[in-house]
């Protein structure tokens, strides 16, 4: 298993796989490890996770450094994702034990009703190169925090971020076990699913990962919580801050050069600020330094490999063939390392594949509408549904137009982003369930009534 710096092309390390013996023997790990960890005082896995917080801020650097090497991501971001890292910890440190407080219910004289939250057991994640530690954080902490044990099964191109957080966990004093990397194929993912010793599995990635990973949990009768692609919408009424629309905009779409789930990547713009919108996100966009992702002043770094830069690109062109206009960008940079400019396409046709298709990458398509209605047809003229922004001056009509989009999260004057505090999670094929807050703590316990007399 190479792992490929983008940047340069070069390889970075190399990993050997594991075998399917190996992850037998995890798998035997992981049940003894969760024998114990199930049992541990909540207060004391609470604890633990400041550890782990702790063990994150103090090696930030050289976590970041992982994460840039192998996909690119510039070092900025690199150190935010990492501190994002520590904050959930913290924030289940924190809240943890309210939200698996038990809950009583109304009852006869003499009874006590109640729900309690247990562990289910082993969790296989199967996570994605992106975010690849972010990804991983938000669903592995609260799980762990729960009870549960975690297996992760990572991108392959992404080996050594996946060994980094496995180190992370044990030099915070989780016992052994309790968090597990699988260097594995993804072949030998099936088999681990329909393993009795595992018994739920999370996955964020792509659509047919997607519906692979759900049909075999489905058979299994074992839970499945799937956070899959996104076209959002980033709707620009004729009210809006047309100003702060495009700076915001700008980071909203180009942030990790462009390569996430809820970046903005379809502009639905009012005709009223339409030009005035397309000339500011241009310039915000022109403004943006491309570069050595290792270099503090770059904003966008390379993309993970030159396959997505080509199946970008072809996404591009054949949008331009179909009639959009490039007003910015369109065309590789001529620079070693898997470099795309941030481009911006309007005058953009229905059905070609920046209109259809998910662009993962520093990719944004502006439409021009004439009123809300049309701007919500639009924003919902997608299959997926993962989130949505929308700027308007008049916040009890963002909260409004909010209800109308179909979408798992909404932002008014904002991007959507991931926060540990409120739950996060898609609708139609940007998948189902929740991850974060309460929710993402309860997806994977037993809510166990007990009624006692």
């Amino acid at each position: 298993m190479n792992a490929i710096n983008p940047a340069t092309g070069e390889r970075v390390e190399t990993y050997e796989i594991e075998t399917a013996d190996d992850v037998d023997n995890a798998l035997k790990a992981a049940n003894e490890a969760y024998e114990e960890w199930r049992i541990r005082p909540l207060r004391e896995r609470e604890r633990l996770l400041t550890e782990v917080a702790e063990e994150l801020r103090e090696n930030d650097r050289t976590y970041a450094e992982q994460i840039t090497r192998e996909m690119g991501k510039p070092i900025s971001g690199a150190l935010a994702e990492i501190e994002k890292c520590a904050w959930v910890c913290e924030h289940y440190a924190e809240h943890a034990s309210a939200y698996l407080t038990p809950e009583g219910h109304p009852s006869p004289p003499g009874v006590d009703a109640r729900t309690v939250y247990e562990p289910f057991g082993p969790l296989l994640a199967v996570m994605p190169w992106n975010y690849p530690f972010w990804q991983v954080f938000r669903f592995a902490v609260p799980a762990l925090t729960a009870g549960n044990v975690v297996l992760l099964k990572h991108a392959s191109s992404v080996p050594g971020c996946a060994m980094a957080i496995e180190d992370a966990f044990r030099q915070a004093g989780l016992p052994e076990g309790t968090f597990r990397t699988l260097l594995i194929d993804a072949d030998l993912v099936d088999g681990i699913l329909g393993d009795d010793r595992v018994r739920g599995v999370t996955l964020t990635g792509s659509g047919p990962a997607g519906r692979a990973v759900a049909a075999t949990a489905g058979e299994q009768l074992k839970p499945s919580v799937l956070e899959l692609g996104g076209s959002d919408p980033f709707v620009v009424l004729e009210d809006a801050d047309v100003e702060a629309a495009a700076e915001v905009g700008t980071q909203a779409r180009m942030q990790n050069a462009g390569q996430s789930c809820i970046a903005a990547k379809r502009f639905v713009v009012h005709t009223d600020v339409h030009d005035e919108f397309v000339n500011r996100f241009v310039a915000e966009v022109e403004s943006l330094t491309v570069g050595d992702p290792m270099d503090a002043e770059t904003d966008v770094g390379p993309l993970a490999s030159e396959a997505f830069l080509t199946e970008l690109h072809e996404q591009v062109e054949r949008s331009l063939e179909a009639g959009a206009h490039a007003v910015t960008g369109g065309e590789p940079l001529d620079r070693e390392g898997a470099y795309y400019p941030p481009t911006i396409l309007t005058d953009v046709p229905e059905g070609c594949p920046v209109d259809a298709e998910e662009t993962f990458g520093p990719v944004a398509a502006v439409y021009e509408v004439a009123d809300e209605y049309e701007a919500i047809e639009k924003a919902n003229d997608t299959r997926f549904g993962l989130g949505a922004s929308i700027w308007t001056a008049d916040r009890k009509r963002g909260r409004r137009l909010a209800h109308d989009l179909e979408a798992g999260c909404v932002s008014v004057n904002q991007l959507v982003k991931s926060d540990p505090r409120v739950p996060f999670g898609g609708i139609k094929e940007s998948g189902y369930g929740r991850e974060l807050a309460a929710d993402g703590i309860t997806e994977f316990v037993n809510r166990k009534t007990v009624w006692v007399e």
